[in-house]
Formats: C-alpha cells, structure tokens, sequence
C-alpha cells in the first residue's frame, strides 16, 4: 500500500498526546495506517472512538488518517453515528508476521494444546504449520529456537490462567532466551518481601501450575534458578551475551527440579470479595479454585505453612483454613496472639 504525505492542521500541542502514545507503543503513523486497514478488514464497522482507544490517539487523528488512507486509494466509506467500514472484496495483500508476533502465536500453540481439547488441538497444530511454512528463514530460527526452550506442563482444564502480572515481562524475557542475552532483573523473594538485584543468563521459560517460569543462570548465586515471572519488579535485556553451559539440558533441568520441590498442599476459603486479591498477592502456585458457599476454595502448592498463616491472617474473616489440619492449628495459634495483644 503507496500512502501520500498529507498536509495537517491543529498544531503541536494538538498531537502532542497521541506522539507520546505512539513513541511508547513503538509505532510510527505507516505503521498505525496499515494496522488501521487491518483493523477495517477484520470487523463490519468501526467507530472513530474505537479505533482512538485502541490505537491510544485522539478522534481528530483518527480523522486525519481515515482522510490519508482514502487519498492512497484505500475504498473507505464513513456514516456519521454508525462508524467506517471497508468496501466489500477490497483486502490487503498477506501480511508478514514480525518475529515477536510469530513467537507469540507458538507459545499460544503450546497453551492450546496443553490445556484445550482434542477438537482444538489438531486445527491449531495445522495451523501453526502453515505459519512456520511462510515465515522467513531468520524468523523461522528465532521461532525454533524458542519453541525448544519453552515447555508447558498440565492437562487439566481447571489450571489457572496465566497471571496478568507476568504479561508485562513475557516478551523480553523470550527475547533473552533466544538471542542469548543477559537479563538483569529485580526480583522479590518468595516468603518475604525483599528485592534482590540479580544478573541472569536465561536459558528457557516454562508454564505450569498457572504461571510462567524463567529458567536461567544465576551469576549471583552461581546456580540455575527457577524466577517465577510475575514476581519481577523490574527488567532489562542488556546488550551482554553468553554462551550456554555445557552439558546442560532444559527439559532434563525441569524433571530434576519438579522432583526437588518440597511444597505443601493446602486448601483455603476466600470470600468472593477476597478471590482476586488472593489470585494477584498469592506467593503459592494455584492448581485449582472450585466455587463454595459464598466464596470459591482454592487449592494450592505452599512453600511454606508459617508464611501462609501471616498472609491468610490478612483476609480477617474473608479467608478460612480448611486444610491440612496443621495449618488450621497455626491459624489459631496466630489468631489467639493477636487477640491477646487487643484485650
């Protein structure tokens, strides 16, 4: 698609705005136009607002583009209250799919097959076939390298979803593990709320018990550790590379390290005012969460009985310990120090 350069009006502190939207979006308005078409193409009708919100610029911009889209011949028809449309037939020629976007398709794949059912499966196994059989050489080599290094465990369809939280650092975190580079991150430990600095060689990512793992060497403990991803503070792929040590195997790692975690299984009662608090704070691996008598019961992997009796104690009476009994007994424990203290 040819798009001409099209005088605009409004001055600088007009966009002002929608620039600084577009620099931290990382878009550049050839960009925006195309993903605009692409966005008409995909739906009957769109709104000015719609298309706003989604592309973070105000209306008046939205003006200006639909305006320089139809100036470079592509067939748009707008109706005041209803929204733009393209005219029927009129399609853009394939699209070629940047590494990031491909890559995030794949891991996608993985969670469809793991967590979905066979009449999922198959077609988007077909799918991502044909993905990989239009993909350029380097891309298809970033793809590779990344579907070897990420593995997903689980086949029930009750395991959580991937947090929120995680989101947000998903995405450099796999760009380390396939370019090779250095992370240095900021991460909170597990059972108390210190922040350590740490430089890590990452070497895989991994999904299971409703979150997203980094697997990686740490060069502050000299050791391979598991991060658990939502519980980075803050991240930076550095420009340092590395090479990966010898002898080591990604999957071999995992099996060792599921067979070395000393968790606990526990089942709590949460308030259906208290769950999404418990789904974002919770240190623990949810494996499932079932609805009961006003709240939902979850089901958890502990690291530690003692660390759970302080956060649960944190619910008041939003939360119960119903298992195991040990736990219970500690809650009480706990709840007749407070009491004692409040006389």
């Amino acid at each position: 698609m040819r798009l001409r350069n099209q005088k605009t009006g409004g001055g600088e502190s007009g966009l002002s705005l929608a620039r600084c939207c577009l620099v931290l979006a990382g878009m550049n308005r050839t960009d925006r136009l195309m993903a605009m078409v692409l966005r008409l193409q995909g739906r009957r009708v769109v709104r000015a607002s719609e298309l706003a919100a989604h592309f973070g610029i105000t209306e008046r911009t939205v003006y200006r583009d639909i305006a320089a889209l139809g100036e470079a011949g592509v067939p748009i028809s707008g109706e005041a209250g209803v929204g733009y449309s393209l005219l029927k037939g009129y399609q853009l020629p394939p699209v070629m799919f940047t590494a990031d976007e491909a890559t995030s398709l794949f891991v996608g794949g993985e969670l469809v097959k793991q967590f979905t059912d066979a009449s999922l499966q198959a077609p988007m196994a077909s799918a991502l076939d044909k993905l990989r059989a239009v993909l350029p050489r380097d891309r298809q080599d970033h793809v590779e390298r990344l579907v070897q290094r990420t593995l997903v465990y689980g086949q029930s369809r009750q395991q959580a979803a991937p947090e929120a939280a995680a989101q947000r650092w998903l995405l450099p975190v796999q760009q380390g593990v396939v370019l090779r580079r250095v992370l240095r991150l900021t991460y909170q430990g597990r059972e108390r709320a210190e922040e350590t600095q740490r430089d890590v060689e990452p070497l895989g990512v991994a999904f299971y018990g409703g979150a997203w793992y980094l697997v990686a060497w740490c060069r502050l403990r000299q050791d391979h550790r598991n991060f658990r991803i939502n519980r980075i503070r803050q991240l930076e792929l550095t420009p340092v590379k590395f090479e990966v040590r010898e002898g080591f195997s990604f999957k071999k790692h995992m099996e060792e390290s599921a067979s070395r975690e000393q968790t606990l299984p526990v089942r709590v009662w949460f308030h259906r005012s208290a769950q999404e608090r418990a789904r974002r704070e919770s240190f623990a691996t949810l494996i499932e969460e079932r609805a009961r008598a006003g709240g939902a019961e979850f089901a958890l992997y502990a690291w530690s009985l003692e660390w759970m009796v302080r956060w649960l104690l944190s619910f008041g009476d939003g939360a119960e310990a119903l298992a195991p009994a040990k736990l219970r007994a500690l809650m009480r424990a706990e709840a007749v120090k407070v009491a004692t203290k409040h006389r």
